[in-house]
């Protein structure tokens, strides 16, 4: 097998494509995660999307899944930007169901991944944490995690500030493997990252345009004929700036808060206050406008990988298509 393949990350998870199919809110449908990992990468269980999406049992879905991807590795996404101890203790709930059905890889943003190292560790778990740039990474190192995904400028959804060239070599040197997050459409974007010296990549935008996504063929289509100057950021979703595709919607609304919201947005508390109202808004809007047609054409999530994604296609075929061009 390639040395591009055999990544420290790929042996550490148990992989044969050192690829992952990152937690997307709302695409992340059982079957879209269960054939990547089937594939030979790695697919991650977004615990919201199963439950409050598709209404799900949580222990259910992850057996159906584990099923769908052939007793392969599977993976699941822990949020931890909610201080609620309500949020807090569900998200541990749905940790221990995940531990009892023999998920081992888990995925953390947006906080402090100590409790969830302190969690798994105990049965052998390992936890990546998404970074943006060395603070974070140090502050997710000294939680403890075993590696760093690496979101840079070009990702959907909630993008870095820096390139994946500048990422490779702020994280090189921490002495865990580093994957990358954005801007990985095809194959060749695969070996360039891997080539950059990424133990892996994960990918979000690539995994929506294929068939085992449930998402509307329209959202599906608007990534397929997107180019990169289509992906624009918007505070109007999070508070914080997020990739989407350039929409009527998108336009019509701009992409900047409000009055109101820019100033609440500024102070400590009342910060907190604006990106709840913002969270629950924008989980309606993404459920909506995901699952329907043209009648909701508002925000569609995206990051500029959408230059390398020109059909839809089966998730098989395309893990195949990145894990033939790592060995050629």
């Amino acid at each position: 097998m390639s040395n591009l393949l055999s990544s420290p990350f790929a042996r550490q998870v148990g992989i044969e494509v050192p690829l992952v199919c990152g937690a997307m809110y709302p695409c992340s449908n059982p079957e879209l995660v269960g054939a990547v990992s089937a594939a030979g990468g790695i697919g991650v269980i977004q615990p919201l999307t199963l439950t409050y999406v598709h209404g799900l049992d949580l222990r259910a879905a992850v057996r159906r899944i584990r099923d769908l991807a052939g007793g392969k590795p599977v993976g699941m996404n822990i949020l931890l930007e909610s201080s609620s101890r309500v949020y807090r203790a569900r998200m541990a709930a749905w940790m221990d169901v995940s531990l009892e059905e023999g998920i081992r890889f888990f995925v953390t943003a947006l906080g402090d991944p100590r409790w969830v190292v302190d969690r798994v560790r105990p049965a052998g778990g390992l936890v990546y944490h998404d970074v943006i740039g060395l603070r974070f990474a140090r502050k997710a190192l000294d939680g403890g995690v075993h590696g760093l995904i690496a979101v840079n400028e070009r990702a959907g959804g909630h993008a870095g500030s820096r390139s994946a060239a500048q990422l490779a070599e702020e994280l090189g040197g921490l002495g865990v493997p580093v994957l990358a997050a954005g801007g990985i459409g095809d194959a060749p974007d695969f070996v360039a990252a891997l080539r950059m010296g990424y133990a892996g990549v994960q990918m979000g935008t690539r995994f929506i345009a294929t068939d085992e996504c449930a998402a509307h063929a329209d959202y599906k289509r608007a990534i397929v004929e997107a180019g990169e100057e289509d992906i624009v950021l918007t505070q109007r979703v999070t508070g914080v700036p997020l990739a989407v595709i350039r929409t009527p919607e998108v336009e019509r609304a701009g992409t900047h808060a409000g009055p109101i919201g820019r100033w609440m947005l500024r102070g400590r508390r009342t910060k907190r206050w604006m990106r709840a109202w913002y969270a629950i808004r924008s989980a309606r809007r993404f459920k909506r406008s995901v699952f329907r047609g043209d009648t909701s054409r508002d925000y569609w999530q995206a990051g500029k990988s959408v230059a390398g994604v020109h059909a839809v296609e089966p998730v098989g075929e395309i893990v195949r298509r990145f894990r033939d061009a790592a060995l050629a």
